[in-house]
């Protein structure tokens, strides 16, 4: 039985991060909440929102390699110590900032500094825990965005009238400082990065090669960056445009599709270890599991404006299934290059992010240009995001397969 001591050090440890990465999952998903503030204050069009939402996620997705590496040499605490500085003065930034181009700079630096606030954590979980806990703790970080997600929505909308939104991020950046006084006094160092990894200067080769990473990546970058992007944007203006929700109806929407991953998140939490134990692997899981969020899809697409948020949601929960691939990607790894394998897969992630936010936001502003109806400029955007989500779990399903074919040539030659 495990110490009623060891499990409190890891409730600290975990708590200081989670707090942390709630902050970080508010500030990835509120966009959607404000979107109607946004449009109305600053006149913004669907394709300004969704630049806006993703530059976040570029400012993220350019921090990735760089914090690998930082991660695998100096440890969690000190990387995200450094960073988070840079989120609280993206945050007032934007409080203060009157133009677009303020707001998208400043979003730019929010997501800069809040780009370690899942992969320090998951190094870090390598570095102190045992597989099964890893699997567990996982799934729990992203139970807590999850919940930032949740505080992005209706408890957002409570506070608009009463502080603003402007407001609503200097308190967001005071809380990023309150974070990292959390994460200062209880996480501790990692002295094993000073006395291996320094000797070696690794690179992302080995990395970005290896069979588990290659057969992952599509589902990073179009499925997992898929899911990230319609439920911290575009499921707002779903509900809005196509649903005809209006602003507090939405954010009642949102409120119930980040209440349905929260609980996904906790359920995979608890399961994981048990079905670890029983032989049925993340792999497995995958494999099975990300048709389902194909299919939900394709209903919406279909259903159009019937679609409402419990279908978005059953959507989100079934294509959950592909967050399995983070703690994959890291068991695959050393722990000495743990840092660096998260990182390179969140910058795909990421990237992905980016792209579907911006990219259906484009979408559907070209279309309504050639005079396609909001309805159905919305079902084509997101009609493209179920063939990316198609092909890359196409792709996931015939890797160990192309391996195989390819394996018997390479000893041949």
């Amino acid at each position: 039985m495990t110490p009623p001591t060891v499990w409190w050090r890891v409730g600290v440890i975990f708590g200081a991060f989670a707090f942390n990465y709630f902050l970080s999952a508010l500030l990835r998903a509120v966009v959607a909440t404000l979107a109607p503030e946004f449009a109305r204050e600053l006149d913004l069009g669907a394709g300004e929102l969704g630049l806006l939402a993703g530059v976040y996620f570029l400012g993220f997705a350019c921090m990735q390699l760089p914090i690998g590496w930082l991660l695998d040499r100096f440890g969690a605490r000190e990387v995200l110590l450094s960073l988070l500085a840079l989120a609280a003065l993206g945050c007032t930034g934007f409080a203060l900032a009157r133009t677009f181009d303020q707001l998208v700079v400043a979003r730019l630096l929010i997501g800069m500094g809040v780009a370690a606030s899942l992969m320090a954590p998951l190094t870090a979980f390598v570095r102190l825990f045992d597989a099964p806990l890893q699997l567990r703790l996982n799934a729990w970080m992203l139970m807590s965005g999850s919940l930032g997600m949740v505080a992005s929505t209706l408890p957002v909308q409570a506070l608009l009238p009463v502080l603003g939104w402007r407001s609503l991020f200097v308190a967001l950046a005071a809380a990023l400082v309150a974070a990292g006084v959390l994460i200062a006094a209880t996480v501790p160092r990692d002295h094993t990065t000073q006395s291996a990894a320094l000797r070696t200067v690794g690179g992302y080769e080995s990395v970005v090669r290896h069979p588990v990473f290659v057969q992952t990546a599509p589902l990073a970058f179009f499925t997992y960056g898929g899911l990230i992007a319609v439920q911290s944007l575009w499921a707002g203006p779903w509900l809005t445009q196509v649903v005809m929700s209006d602003a507090l109806g939405a954010a009642r929407g949102l409120f119930l599709i980040n209440l349905a991953m929260l609980a996904s998140f906790m359920t995979w939490g608890l399961v994981m270890p048990r079905l670890v134990a029983h032989g049925i692997g993340p792999d497995r899981l995958i494999a099975r599991g990300w048709p389902l969020g194909a299919v939900v899809m394709l209903a919406i697409v279909v259903a159009g404006p019937v679609a409402d948020a419990l279908w978005l949601a059953a959507w989100c929960v079934c294509t959950s299934v592909v967050t399995l691939c983070q703690p994959l990607v890291a068991l695959a790894f050393p722990k000495i290059e743990a840092g660096r394998a998260l990182s390179a897969f969140n910058l795909l992630v990421f990237l992905g992010v980016f792209t579907c936010q911006w990219g259906m936001g484009l979408v559907i502003d070209t279309l309504r240009s050639a005079g396609w109806s909001p309805v159905d400029s919305y079902r084509a955007a997101m009609a493209l995001l179920l063939l990316g989500m198609a092909g890359a779990g196409a792709w996931y399903w015939a890797h160990p397969w192309i391996t195989r074919r390819k394996r018997p040539v390479a000893a041949c030659g």
